[in-house]
This record gives structure tokens, C-alpha cells and sequence, in this order.
């Protein structure tokens, strides 16, 4: 048995690669081929199409069009984040503090949005915000305003069809944060003398940074790769980097171009996410053990 024992102790038993990894590696493999090789392919585009080396890198620095991209996405994904972590955070302390009827009935209508395609609630919202819309006539009909309103085919359209898109992306994960909050601390501070606001401020809202962090990381990225909602609702007028990739390499044939500026956006989302693990766990943040 003593033998048996330093036997298990060996440097060799602690190197035999465990029998599960037989099931992971084709998974694995599946990933190689499927996701990294694409990737490779489209970093490899970006640096020698038109020519080899960093030209196209380059006009990010020269080009004011690609500028106004940038900086178009980075300003429209950060207010569609602030309004939608705002209305999310509203939505779920309501749920948070609603009965159990009211809470089952919230709960569908934040769900509802994933069941319908985003290119439906994009013509919805174009319909509705139109200047024959139902939103301007309504308007018109009780004399607030005196001619319709320029509310797509801009900024202000896309923002509306990001929002509505994003807020369920927000309540989820701050829900599911409130929800492992001690229901009992905000009633001990009140005990203790401080008002509504300030057991708020005070102990609940900083118990509640991190589902604010993730839905903030969830909500921002999903909005930087829009697509279909401002291709829709702006008109034309409004350019985010996806419609740029999209128009480099379907209509101008410009694969440099287009792949340097999907590559420009991944290396965004992922320089986000190794930025935020260094400041909070993102697995634990996400319910991952």
C-alpha cells in the first residue's frame, strides 16, 4: 500500500493528461478552425491589401472620415450605455422590490426585445418616429408642437432604437446583482438613523457597483458592433464602424479598409476587457466559480 501511495506521488502520475480531455479537444479543435483562423486571415488582409505593410493603419491617423467613424461609435455607444444602465438600474430595483405578480409581468416585457428581431423593432421604430409617424401626429394633434419633428434618418433615431435594444442587456445583470444584496442592510441603516436616501446611496448603490460594471461592459460593447438599428433609423447619415465595414468591402472593394477597421474594433473590445480584469474579476462578475 506504501508503494502504491508513492507511486501516486510520482512526477508521472501528475503529468497523464486526464481522460476528459479527449472530449475537449475536437472542441477545441472545432474553435482553431472555425474562430482563430478567420481572425488571423482577417489581420493578415488588413496589413497587405492593398499593399503589404501598415498603410491602412495609417489613415487612421490622416483620414477625417474614419475619424468622424470613430469617434461617431465611441460617443453614440457611450450615451445609448448611460441611458440604458439608467433606465436598466431603475427597472431593476422596481423588480427587486415588486411582488411576485408584478415582478413575473416586468420581467416578460424586458424579455419580450430578445424575441423580436432587432430589423423589426428598427422599421417599428421608423414608423412610429417618422414625420407622418404616430409620435409628430400625436404632437400635432395636442398643439405642443407647430411642425413635425426630425426625429429619424439622425442621431437622435439611432439612439432611441440602441437604447430600447440594450436595456433588457442591462437590467439582467443588475437585477441578478440586487438580488444577492442583503434585503436586511438597508432597513438596519434606516434603524440607525439615516433617511431613504442616504441608506441608498450609502449601502445599497455600492453594493450594487459591480452588476453596474458588468451590465456597463455587456451594454458597451454589444453597442460599438451595431449594425442593422443605425443603418436603418440614421438613414445613412449616421456611420458606425460596422456599416463602414460593411460599405469597404461590399461596395467600395476595399478589404484593407474594411478588415483593418473590424480588426481596430476587436482590438477595442478586447484592450476594454484586459483593462477591466485588472481592476475586477470578470468571471466572478459574470456568476462564473
Amino acid at each position: 500500500m506504501a508503494a502504491a501511495r508513492v507511486a501516486d506521488r510520482s512526477p508521472l502520475a501528475w503529468t497523464l493528461p486526464s481522460p476528459s480531455w479527449g472530449l475537449v479537444v475536437p472542441l477545441l479543435a472545432a474553435l482553431l478552425v472555425l474562430y482563430l483562423a478567420p481572425l488571423v486571415n482577417l489581420l493578415w488582409i488588413s496589413v497587405s491589401d492593398p499593399s503589404p505593410g501598415l498603410g491602412n493603419y495609417q489613415k487612421l491617423l490622416t483620414s477625417g472620415a474614419m475619424q468622424r467613424v470613430l469617434w461617431a461609435s465611441l460617443r453614440i455607444a457611450g450615451i445609448t450605455t448611460a441611458i440604458a444602465l439608467l433606465l436598466g438600474y431603475l427597472v431593476a430595483y422596481v423588480m427587486l422590490h415588486a411582488g411576485p405578480r408584478h415582478r413575473l409581468w416586468i420581467g416578460a416585457f424586458v424579455l419580450i426585445p430578445f424575441w423580436v428581431s432587432v430589423l423589426v423593432r428598427a422599421f417599428a421604430w421608423l414608423t412610429l418616429l417618422r414625420t407622418e409617424g404616430l409620435v409628430n401626429q400625436a404632437l400635432l394633434g395636442i398643439g405642443a408642437i407647430a411642425a413635425p419633428l426630425a426625429l429619424v434618418r439622425n442621431e437622435f433615431g439611432v439612439l432611441v432604437g440602441m437604447v430600447h435594444y440594450m436595456v433588457p442587456y442591462a437590467v439582467l445583470p443588475l437585477y441578478a446583482n440586487m438580488k444577492g444584496i442583503d434585503r436586511r442592510l438597508v432597513p438596519a441603516s434606516r434603524s440607525l438613523g439615516a433617511g431613504p436616501l442616504r441608506s441608498f446611496v450609502s449601502v445599497f448603490l455600492p453594493l450594487s457597483l459591480p452588476g453596474i460594471v458588468a451590465a456597463w461592459v455587456l451594454t458597451f460593447i454589444l453597442s460599438l458592433g451595431f449594425l442593422v438599428t443605425p443603418a436603418i433609423l440614421g438613414g445613412g447619415r449616421v456611420v458606425m464602424i460596422s456599416e463602414y465595414v460593411r460599405l469597404q468591402i461590399f461596395q467600395t472593394i476595399r478589404w484593407g479598409l474594411g478588415t483593418m477597421m473590424a480588426t481596430v474594433l476587436l482590438a477595442t473590445v478586447l484592450l476594454l476587457l484586459v483593462a477591466l480584469s485588472r481592476v475586477v474579476d470578470m468571471r466572478q462578475l459574470y456568476g462564473a466559480k
